[in-house]
């Protein structure tokens, strides 16, 4: 049995920025406060708290006073900014640079759709702390499209402007982009109302056709990430298109000895928010029960 670690998993530049961040105030401060999770990874939470992380809600940040508090790359919306100044907060803004610039994207673009008495629309997960972030640039007027049924909340009739949340699947997005072109056109509205923005992380889309590589050398793709990770689901799904024998863990405790031969040759790859030193435990994992 042999056993390889994907190069090209683990965390993108903007969580490793905000991991960084952290690890260096709180190796300088000793506490640091964190608004909402810092990554989608329980492990990796686990260990930022041992040394002096602090995760909060929206509510918590409201009472704080005179002190740190760490922005995720994730993004937050205008109010965040506001309290901060209000509540003499400093804060850490770990905010992922594409994301960025997605957030300043938007709040110009509603402000030219508005006057065409247009509707800008988002492609992504209503609850997702980054689509938060993007709706809140618009003053949360944004059409929030999650399910095909959803797009039965916009008027044809009217002008569209279409973005996505940087981490959805390109295909989907694709099929969302058709979807509305097709509508637009029977509902009399016409394409050149209709504009459509390509803002999918090319960091995360690129990490596809990587990722369908690396799972073709292999018999066994064990992939390492949390459930709460929306990314992790996405490229998981591209792992079991590629190779059947795939399996989503969270970490160590996940593996079964029953998948795995003598001879497998095996995979281990994860998610832009798994950290590589847990997908390098997972690798000693399985190499101990090789030798079992």
């Amino acid at each position: 049995m042999s056993v390889e670690i994907d190069p090209h998993a683990g965390f993108c530049f903007g969580v490793r920025k905000a991991v960084q961040f952290a690890e260096q105030i709180l190796s300088a401060e000793g506490t640091l406060y964190c608004l909402g999770d810092l990554v989608h990874n329980e492990e990796e939470l686990h260990r930022l708290t041992s040394l002096g992380l602090k995760t909060i809600d929206h509510r918590q940040f409201e009472e704080l006073r005179n002190c740190k508090v760490l922005i995720r790359a994730h993004g937050e919306p205008p109010e965040t900014y506001e309290t901060a100044r209000r509540n003499n907060i400093e804060l850490i803004d770990a905010t992922c640079p594409v994301v960025l610039k997605l957030q300043e994207k938007i709040r110009k673009s509603y402000g030219e759709i508005r006057e065409e008495e247009g509707q800008l629309v988002i492609f992504g997960k209503k609850d997702h702390a980054e689509v938060q972030g993007l709706d809140g640039q618009t003053g949360y007027q944004a059409i929030v499209i999650e399910k095909p049924e959803d797009l039965n909340k916009i008027d044809y009739s009217r002008p569209v402007q279409l973005y996505a949340q940087t981490t959805m699947n390109g295909d989907e997005y694709k099929a969302v982009v058709n979807e509305i072109s097709v509508r637009m056109e029977k509902a009399g509205g016409g394409t050149e109302a209709f504009r459509c923005t390509q803002s999918i992380c090319q960091q995360v889309s690129g990490r596809i056709s990587k990722l369908r590589e690396f799972c073709r050398r292999f018999d066994v793709v064990l992939f390492v990430s949390s459930p709460k990770s929306s990314n992790g689901r996405i490229l998981y799904e591209e792992c079991r298109r590629v190779r059947e024998e795939s399996y989503f863990i969270e970490g160590p405790d996940d593996i079964q000895n029953s998948w795995f031969r003598p001879d497998s040759r095996v995979g281990i790859t994860g998610a832009t928010s798994t950290p590589a030193w847990l997908m390098e435990k997972v690798a000693r994992q399985v190499k101990e029960r090789m030798k079992g």
